[in-house]
């Protein structure tokens, strides 16, 4: 054979030898995406008249627990958890129930998605285990809707129960036991369904609480149906979660600074009447709230003293309380603006005060636009929020000059302030938009409309008492969420519901889609409210 054939042969069969490497190589396989698999249980899934002690279930491969705690949930609840063994990996798991067990009862345990293979996390979802102490299985079901009073994101992790009605139950029974019957929307559902209940009348709630499955007011958000429901029902029943407002009541004022206290409060501070004594003389104070915070600023006039009375009342409610003074540094006055710089067209110039304002001197304030012509203005001082506001006509792509001389204002304790100047400026027409919301089917008035951001904070309010026709003009650039109230009680705000005294929240309807808002537009967004 020639040589240069040879080589040729030579290099064909290394082509084909590779060619063959790389179909032959090993890739590990697809991934696996099956679930596990019960094989048994012992004893059996859905048996009756059980009295064991113990739960085995048997699957077909090694499998591990994640998140029980959350995941797991037991109906009707149990006391005592109980005891879900091993903790690492294996294809056998152990329940061993440390509860009492009601009689003629049927019971079930929905792992949720805490069930998974070991190797690659694939979850066995929904899985449930449900066994009855009686001669049969309760095979009744309900399915309930969950979702947020206000906030149109509703909150994962909610309880939906079923308290019996019989000659035990009453309005504060939900406080101190646990519900006959219990799921849970765990970190995505919106539609729950409660399963194997027995026929008869209930009480359905909903709870955002800590997982003791008892309602506390102060932390836990609740819904409920205001009539009872009756089983079997295949109505799919709405239940809207919502904060109650507690009873006004306050914690033992500290000494925040030489002469201000600060008061923590529950519920509403509307109204309330607050009044420094120093033994049988009325001392002189001023009550503001604190940014952020659910407390109560009392500022008091100096006094040489080692305590003073604070003395509370609102409706019903009288407290008294006793504080020992200490030596503290005093508050010094301090201004700032709400806006730097530019000022959009909706709002308004506002500074914010350290100190309470009582005397304003309009004398010794003065606008100028960017001609140097003064502007006319009004002023309106907030004295719960320490903000003064200013009213004047704002033109587009306009600069203001805005100075306050020694004087204009004066605080509580009779200081003044300094020379103050801001200079703002306001932007074109065009870099804003206007939204027209037109109303359809208003079922009643007055209502609140408003846009919310993407977070949920309210960015413009427009009230209407008649109007179906709702303007927001000069608005910023954005994604917005329209939402209406129903304001019933006509006070201008949402209002929450209550528990005992079988009040649903005001309601709340949202627009479907987000409304896109862009500069230089004109948007004109009908809102059915019928739906």
């Amino acid at each position: 054979m020639p040589k240069n054939n040879f080589k040729y042969i030579s290099l064909l069969l290394l082509l084909i030898s590779i060619g063959c490497a790389k179909r032959g190589s090993i890739t590990g396989g697809d991934k696996d995406t099956i679930a596990p698999i019960l094989k048994a249980s012992f004893p059996k899934n859905f048996s009756t008249n059980f009295n064991g002690k113990e739960i085995k279930l048997v699957f077909d491969e090694y499998v591990k627990l994640k998140n029980a705690n959350k995941q797991l949930i037991i109906s009707p609840p149990m006391k005592n958890q109980p005891e879900i063994s091993p903790n690492n990996a294996s294809k056998i798991l152990t329940i061993k129930l440390k509860d009492t067990l009601l009689p003629n009862t049927t019971y079930s345990f929905n792992f949720g998605q805490s069930i998974e293979d070991n190797n690659e996390g694939n979850p066995y979802s929904q899985f449930k285990y449900v066994f009855s102490t009686g001669t049969f299985i309760d095979s009744l079901a309900l399915n309930v809707k969950v979702k947020d009073a206000l906030e149109k994101k509703s909150d994962n992790f909610v309880s939906v129960m079923l308290y019996e009605i019989n000659e035990k139950f009453n309005d504060s029974t939900i406080y101190k036991e646990a519900p006959r019957y219990i799921t849970n929307t765990l970190d995505s559902l919106k539609i729950v369904k409660l399963e194997n209940i027995k026929a008869g009348k209930y009480l359905l709630i909903a709870l955002k609480d800590n997982g003791n499955n008892k309602y506390n007011p102060k932390s836990d958000k609740i819904g409920f149906q205001k009539q009872y429901i009756t089983i079997p029902n295949d109505t799919i029943f709405e239940v809207e979660l919502f904060k109650e407002q507690l009873q006004f009541k306050t914690i033992k004022p500290t000494q925040a600074a030489k002469n201000r206290f600060l008061m923590g409060y529950e519920g509403k501070a509307k109204d309330v009447k607050i009044t420094v004594k120093n033994g049988a003389d009325i001392i002189p104070s001023l009550v503001t709230n604190f940014p952020k915070k659910d407390s109560l600023q009392i500022w008091y006039k100096p006094i040489k003293t080692d305590s003073l009375q604070v003395v509370i009342g609102k409706e019903k409610y009288t407290k008294e309380f006793i504080v020992k003074l200490k030596i503290q540094k005093a508050d010094t006055l301090s201004i700032s603006p709400e806006f730097s710089n530019n000022l959009p067209l909706r709002e308004r110039f506002a500074l914010n005060s350290s100190i309470p304002l009582v005397k304003f001197d309009k004398s010794k304030i003065t606008i100028f636009n960017k001609d140097s012509i003064a502007v006319p203005f009004e002023t309106d001082y907030d004295e719960m929020n320490q903000k003064l506001f200013f009213n004047f006509n704002k033109e587009p792509l306009e600069k203001y000059k805005i100075t306050l001389n020694p004087g204009a204002l004066i605080d509580f304790y009779e200081a003044q302030n300094d020379t103050l100047k801001y200079n703002i400026t306001t932007k074109n027409t065009s870099d804003y938009g206007n939204l027209r919301v037109v109303l359809e089917n208003v079922k009643r008035f007055p209502v609140i409309v408003q846009l919310t951001d993407k977070d949920g904070k309210i960015k413009a309010t427009e009230y209407s008492e008649k109007n179906t026709t709702v303007s927001f003009d000069a608005i910023e650039p954005a994604l917005y969420t329209l939402r209406i109230i129903y304001d019933d009680n006509k006070n201008k705000e949402w209002d929450t519901g209550s528990y005992l005294e079988k009040r649903q929240s005001e309601e709340v309807i949202y627009f479907p889609k987000e409304i896109d808002v862009r500069a230089n537009w004109d948007v004109e967004q009908p809102f059915n409210l019928g739906g």
